[in-house]
């Protein structure tokens, strides 16, 4: 059986031999910022659960794979199939990667406003763009020894989404980003990295979709990096439905500057491995930022979410939500930080986490925590770790409504929390029918009695 310094060793030679053909090469400060990359994940390796922060999520099973790159190739995926896939026939400007590379032939650009800059990173790399100088890499930390798959992304750094929305703009439709996992004969790997710059005073909505095509074990490695200028309102949108064979691991990183409303929804409902980390930087006095969060897991499954608002400047607000479904013998982790830092008084931060347990064999490990070294401040904290209310299953199957009915509606109420919470309308409607699809349909989910 390989051990993980072998499948660390195998990372290392993707990398030696795909480095000549990666994008850009040749610019001093990516050639730099790849090495520095490469040398951080070749000293620290892959995360173990001696680190506090992967302490309940063992990644053995992911490092076990000889994962292989991925082809760039659409495998017979059309616009008419795209559309059958969750989201597909949202009313957006779409941009299309499978297998992380960017497909012009799927993707569409209607809608944009006037002085936009939407499309792919590895044609910005291939022009030399000033822009990915000054901003790339430049959020996303991969320093700290369990920042590991952020300097695995960073080294690989091929292609993904660049998106420049200009000071003043107000999109009507949203802008999606669709990456597509295309399963092959043996384990391949991608890692998408989007670039996402909102000038100020503009106001958008990003959705990042993930999806797999096939049964096979693959890994996804996604890094986002948001900067949002004075003034603007940025809705972000993260949902993940891959396969139960895939493994998933995503860090978002936003920085906000002054007057600067975020907004992070987050849905996992597939992958065999998933770790979410969304991280906030409130960097300019008066932004607001809003972290909501909900995942549903079943069968062996393993979801890790982790976040952190981090309070750098005074008068700024954050507040956030995290609900998780789970049954089977699925495990779930939540581990959400607020940081406030010396001079960020009159900080408002409020944070939640709740579960609800379907089966005796779930789990959940839920670590809310604060670091206030301000003393001005409005800070609270908590978490709920619970089962369906048999007083209201008692009360619904008194008014005729079968076991699996009765459940599955109460489930429904407590996943709407999050749902409701989402300002698109079309697609907060198709991800309800979605997810409780995936709860009705299921005769394994909240099985049991």
């Amino acid at each position: 059986m390989a051990t993980t310094a072998t499948r660390h060793d195998l990372f290392l030679s993707h990398f030696a031999r795909q480095r000549p053909q990666f994008p850009g090469g040749g610019q001093a400060w990516l050639d730099r910022l790849r090495q520095e990359a490469i040398e951080r994940f070749a000293e620290a390796g892959f995360p173990t659960t001696r680190l506090e922060n992967w302490k309940f999520t063992n990644v053995l099973p992911l490092t076990r794979t000889a994962f292989q790159p991925a082809a760039p190739k659409l495998d017979g995926l059309t616009r008419e199939k795209l559309g059958r896939l969750p989201l597909g026939r949202l009313d957006a400007a779409r941009l299309v990667f499978v297998n992380g590379r960017f497909a012009a032939e799927l993707s569409s650009f209607e809608g944009l406003p006037k002085g936009a800059r939407v499309g792919s990173l590895a044609a910005a790399l291939e022009e030399g763009n000033a822009r990915l100088e000054e901003h790339l890499g430049r959020y996303a930390a991969y320093q700290p020894p369990d920042r590991a798959f952020v300097a695995l992304n960073t080294a690989f750094l091929n292609d993904g989404a660049f998106l420049e929305i200009p000071q003043g703009a107000l999109l009507e439709k949203p802008i999606h980003l669709v990456f597509v996992s295309v399963s092959e004969a043996q384990p391949v790997f991608s890692q998408p990295r989007n670039l996402i710059l909102v000038g100020a005073g503009a106001q958008v909505a990003l959705l990042e979709t993930y999806l797999g095509l096939g049964d096979g074990p693959y890994f996804t490695n996604a890094v986002t990096e948001i900067v949002a200028a004075e003034n603007t309102i940025v809705d972000h949108y993260k949902f993940q439905l891959e396969s139960e064979d895939a493994f998933h691991v995503a860090t978002l990183q936003a920085r906000q500057a002054r007057d600067a409303r975020f907004t992070s929804h987050n849905v996992s409902l597939g992958g065999r491995l998933v770790r979410n980390d969304v991280n906030v930087v409130l960097d300019g006095e008066g932004s607001e930022s809003a972290l909501n969060g909900l995942f549903v897991a079943r069968g062996r499954q393993h979801v890790d979410n982790h976040t952190l608002a981090d309070h750098a400047k005074p008068h700024c607000t954050s507040h956030e939500l995290y609900q998780g479904v789970l049954d089977g013998s699925a495990a779930g982790v939540f581990n959400g930080a607020i940081i406030v830092r010396a001079n960020a008084q009159k900080t408002d931060a409020i944070q939640h986490n709740k579960n609800l347990l379907l089966s005796e064999g779930a789990t959940i490990n839920t670590k809310p925590q604060l670091e206030i070294f301000a003393d001005d401040v409005r800070c609270t904290h908590g978490a709920t770790v619970g089962q369906l209310d048999p007083d209201a299953l008692f009360y619904l199957r008194s008014r005729g409504l079968p076991y699996p009915a009765a459940r599955n509606l109460l489930i429904r109420g407590f996943a709407q929390t999050i749902l409701e919470r989402m300002k698109v309308e079309a697609l907060r409607v198709e991800l309800e029918e979605l997810l409780f699809a995936r709860l009705s349909g299921s005769q394994r989910f909240g099985e049991g009695r």
